[in-house]
This record gives C-alpha cells, sequence and structure tokens, in this order.
C-alpha cells in the first residue's frame, strides 16, 4: 500500500501526539507496562515509522512505565533442521552461529516494533532462543532476567512477570488472534492432551563456548491443544482470536482507535485468567 492510500485511511498523518493522545483515550497511562503488538500499516501513514510508535508509547507510560514486545530469533535454526540430509545437518551444527541476545534480530513475522525496540537505547533482552522478549524502561532488567530454559511460556518467564506486575497487553491495530500472553495461559491450564514440542538450538554456556541444547516447550506453533477438535473454534480461525473475543465480551478489555487502527487494550493478569479457565473448560467439557 503506498503512501497515499495510507494517508486517506489515516485522514492524514499518523504523528506522534496523535498516536499518544489515542493510547489516553484508549486508557494507556503514566507507569504503565505493557507489551505490545503492533500492525503498523493498519494505524495508516505513520510520520517516522516505528520510531514513532516507540516514543510516542514511551510518552504515555513516561519514565516509570516498561515497554516490552516478543522478539523470538529471526534466524533461528527451524524446527526441523535435524531431519535434513546428514550433510546438511553437519553444516549446521558445526557453524550455525550461536544465539546472541545483544546482536540476533527478532522475528521479522512479528512486523517492525520488535526490531525496533531490540535497537532502542536501554534496550534489555532475555536469553531464551526461541522465545525471547525485549523490554525497555523502569522494569526492563526484571522482567527479561533468567527466563528459563525449558517450560518458557510457563511460570517465572518474562509473560508470568507480565501479569505479577500488573501488566497490561496492547493490541496496537494487531488482530486480537497475535496475542502472544495466551500461550502463558496455555502452559498454565491443566487440561488433557496438552501437546510438547523439543528442539535443538545454538547457544553460549557460561564460559562463552558455542554450544547446542535441548529445549522443550508446549507447541506454540500448531497449538499447545487440539483446537480443531473443538465445536467452539470456528474452522481456519485461530483460537486466541476466540479466546481475546469471548473475553472482550466479558468486560475484560478495551477497544477504540489509534490512528486508523481498530485497537485492544487488556489487562495481562485478567486475561491469563479468562484463558486457562476457557482452555480447561472446553477440553474437560
Amino acid at each position: 500500500m503506498d503512501e497515499l492510500e495510507l494517508l486517506k485511511r489515516s485522514g492524514g498523518p499518523v504523528t506522534r501526539g496523535r498516536i499518544a493522545a489515542d493510547l489516553r483515550e484508549l486508557g494507556l497511562g503514566e507507569g504503565d507496562l505493557v507489551m505490545f503488538h503492533t500492525r503498523m500499516s493498519a494505524l495508516g501513514y505513520v510520520a517516522g515509522g516505528a520510531p514513532t510508535v516507540i516514543s510516542a508509547l514511551q510518552d504515555v507510560v513516561g519514565p516509570r512505565g516498561t515497554l516490552m514486545a516478543y522478539a523470538g530469533w529471526n534466524d533461528a535454526p527451524p524446527y526441523e533442521w535435524t531431519t535434513w540430509p546428514e550433510e546438511w545437518q553437519a553444516a549446521v551444527r558445526a557453524e550455525h552461529p550461536a544465539f546472541d541476545p545483544a546482536v540476533s534480530e527478532a522475528d521479522h513475522e512479528n512486523g517492525r516494533l520488535p526490531e525496533a525496540l531490540r535497537r532502542w537505547p536501554g534496550a534489555v533482552r532475555s536469553k531464551h532462543p526461541d522465545v525471547s522478549f525485549v523490554a525497555v524502561g523502569a522494569d526492563a532488567e526484571e522482567l527479561t532476567a533468567e527466563h528459563p530454559w525449558d517450560h518458557p511460556h510457563g511460570p517465572g518467564t518474562p509473560l508470568a512477570r507480565l501479569a505479577e506486575k500488573g501488566g497490561r497487553v496492547l493490541l496496537l491495530g494487531a488482530p486480537l488472534d497475535s496475542m502472544t500472553l495466551l500461550h502463558h495461559a496455555e502452559a498454565l491450564a491443566e487440561a488433557p492432551g496438552k501437546r510438547w514440542v523439543e528442539y535443538e538450538q545454538p547457544v553460549r554456556d557460561e564460559a562463552g563456548r558455542r554450544v547446542w541444547r535441548r529445549f522443550r516447550d508446549i507447541d506454540s506453533e500448531d497449538g499447545a491443544f487440539d483446537y480443531e477438535a473443538l465445536d467452539a473454534v470456528p474452522d481456519g480461525e485461530w483460537p486466541f482470536a476466540v479466546i481475546a473475543r469471548d473475553a472482550l465480551a466479558a468486560g475484560l478489555g478495551a477497544r477504540g482507535r489509534v490512528g486508523a487502527a481498530e485497537s485492544h487494550l487488556f489487562d495481562a493478569a485478567g486475561t491469563v485468567r479468562f484463558g486457562v479457565d476457557w482452555i480447561e473448560r472446553v477440553f474437560r467439557a
């Protein structure tokens, strides 16, 4: 989409001040800890791009607030690399760079904002190669410290701390199904049929040596549960969209416009509790 179309969508340039005013109207405020997901094109023509969005968020939460985003690792070896021909596997095992929180790029599939936040002055990143989070602000260090190698969506993780510290989740033009926080609900839910995956990725050990480590996590790619078997989830729809819509209907989130984008603001702890209850209810019915 070209600039003129974006300008028409948003009724003129979406500036830092306009974004900040819209965020305050949505309910974000001074001192908030907020994890955000953004679809830039939905906002319209953002004057200055990703840095404008981050600056506007900082204007609203202020120096006592904290911004957080899911980063991941763009150049991680794919999960299926251990099924490749042995010669290819050997080349990857011998020379694939180890994950480096300081330089490894955020997953491009998450849009421009996580990588922009990773590069932001003062940014801190958790050290899990597959499920890293990046944060800037007063609580950044505490949120990202000692990210567990295994069960990285569960207790003691950045997502758990986001909920425990009274954080919020902002979907800034991003669809409801993008709410990464619900992987934490999946990790906590006690319901039959939970699916797990194991994979290998290269990291640095305490001595700085590149080593391959095996990780265990819920299946966050195809779903930690068999949602396709549920009547509650329409065919072809990611279940997080259904859970988030139900949460909104239960009064757990706010809806409003930021620029041209329909946006949502959720309480993290309440959404986790709702997600756990939803999963446990539908899989025990």
